[in-house]
């Protein structure tokens, strides 16, 4: 399917115009201010009929972290519909559905506007799913509309606000919001849940008041570990000897790092995990010959919330066992299981109820819970990184390719793209592979181990963090020497 019919219609879906000349390092840094800024007032203004405490659940709180939203505020939806659109249409794409070349400017930018004209349906969608499948809690049912309409337009507010950032900023909006949405997160958990739970040990005293202290920051210890986990990962690297044709003596590296895709596959899969629990809520009504298999595929009974209601939870069934639903070890006053005695007892013994399609229910032990989910990520993260190597150009064909428009080449070897070809699959689809499966079992183990703000938040937001830091790196070698910056184009 060819992409022409979007030229008639792209027209009335308004654009951010890109930038009239080249921006320098500090006024991109301002746009980024400026944006997240912007962020940050969404975020923390909630939508009018929405009851704020009635949100605060462990498993929104994951679903808040993966897609750089607040559940209630005006961006309750957050970054959810702008990764959908973007899996969608790269399935569709890689299965050779739509007609693409991503190396034609003309298609390239008729496949954006098909991605954004999509992630905006999606965000309608989407923003009519929170509010009726009772994600968000409404005050009263006559205010259903209004918050329906704050939520779509906060949705349709961020797809703009990513697309802003990446024709002004320093990195994509998808990245700095996550990493934004994360740091807050750890910070004020730090503050608000942790530091008070500290105090209450050591103010109730006895012999074990130091070390229940202690304890209560476990979370944030969590937290650290993975952080520097995640750093010295991500320098680990492979290096190939480069020489450059045209200049003898004149040498380089290419460096092929162990996280080859970095943190995308994590991003990709973990949205589309959380995705399947926004979507199949629908199925907690249906009733009559369908209700076994809709119970299979996923569960939900009502669960009483802080705000005296109750809300549909995802209890059983398929999507249960795939999704990170596991309670945080905080204590039962912050929304907590009670510590990390009670969370590694409820691990151990705790069963769900999967009922089977054709009648009958068995009873699944919590750790299976724990495999399959960990598995499923893992998958995932390894379909979603091979797949992500061949659409953004990382392939050995297509460095291959670079390396020989650039006239690098590798010393010992034929200044043959083939050739050159040859020599990186031996390394490249390795490392997409190993890369990707680490980074599912990190982001899998350190979601087990409630660390503050997600640890899979801290490993996403490591990795853009470090994206970002070797962007400015590359910012400011194209200041210094601007010659470099002509080569790279």
């Amino acid at each position: 399917m060819a992409l022409e019919f979007i030229d008639s219609i792209s027209g009335f879906i308004p654009a951010i115009k890109d930038p009239s000349s080249p921006l320098s390092l500090r006024e991109k840094m301002y746009w980024t201010a400026g944006i997240i800024t912007i962020y940050f007032l969404l975020y923390n203004t909630y939508a009018i009929g929405v009851s704020p405490t009635a949100v605060n659940q462990p498993f929104l709180q994951l679903v808040s972290i993966i897609f750089a939203s607040k559940i209630g505020s005006l961006i309750t939806v957050g970054i959810g519909p702008i990764v959908l659109s973007s899996i969608v249409l790269q399935l569709i794409s890689g299965s050779g559905l739509l007609e693409i070349d991503m190396n034609d400017p003309t298609q390239k930018a008729r496949f954006q506007s098909l991605q954004k004209m999509a992630a905006i349906g999606l965000a309608i969608v989407e923003s009519i799913i929170f509010v009726w499948t009772g994600y968000v809690p409404i005050i009263s049912s006559a205010d259903i509309p209004i918050v329906v309409l704050q939520l779509a337009i906060g949705a349709i507010t961020i797809i703009y606000l990513d697309e802003m950032m990446t024709k002004y900023g320093v990195t994509s909006g998808i990245n700095m919001f996550i990493a934004a949405g994360v740091s807050y997160a750890i910070v004020a958990g730090t503050f608000s849940i942790l530091l008070p739970e500290a105090i209450a040990a050591v103010q109730a005293g006895g012999a074990a008041a130091l070390s229940s202290a202690l304890i209560a920051f476990g979370p944030l210890f969590f937290a650290i570990i993975v952080f520097l986990a995640s750093i010295y990962t991500y320098e680990m690297k492979v290096e190939l000897p480069l020489a450059f044709e045209q200049f003898r003596g004149m040498g380089g590296r290419l460096p092929l790092p162990f996280l080859y895709v970095s943190v995308l596959p994590v991003i990709l899969a973990s949205s589309l995990e959380l995705s399947f629990t926004v979507w199949f809520r629908f199925l907690a009504g249906v009733q009559g010959s369908l209700m076994g298999l809709a119970r299979f595929i996923a569960f939900y009974q009502p669960t009483a919330t802080s705000g005296g209601g109750t809300s549909l939870q995802l209890a059983g069934g398929i999507t249960y066992l795939i999704s990170p639903t596991f309670p945080l070890p905080y204590s039962a006053s912050y929304g907590g299981i009670g510590g990390y005695g009670p969370y590694i007892t409820y691990l151990a013994e705790h069963t769900t109820q999967l009922f089977l399609p054709f009648g009958g229910v068995m009873l699944v032990p919590e750790w299976i819970h724990v495999i399959v989910y960990t598995l499923v990520l893992v998958a995932l993260c390894v379909v979603f990184g091979k797949f992500w190597v061949e659409l953004t150009g990382q392939s050995p064909k297509n460095v291959a390719e670079q390396l020989g428009t650039y006239g690098w080449q590798i010393p010992g070897f034929r200044r043959d793209p083939r050739i050159v070809e040859n020599v990186l699959k031996k390394y490249i689809p390795t490392l997409t592979v190993l890369g990707s499966i680490f980074v599912g079992l990190l982001a899998a183990l350190a979601t087990l181990s409630g660390a503050i703000g997600s640890c899979m938040g801290i490993l996403l937001t490591v990795g853009i963090i470090y994206m970002l830091y070797k962007q400015l790196e590359q910012e400011g070698l194209y200041t210094t020497y601007p010659f470099l910056a002509k080569i790279a184009k």
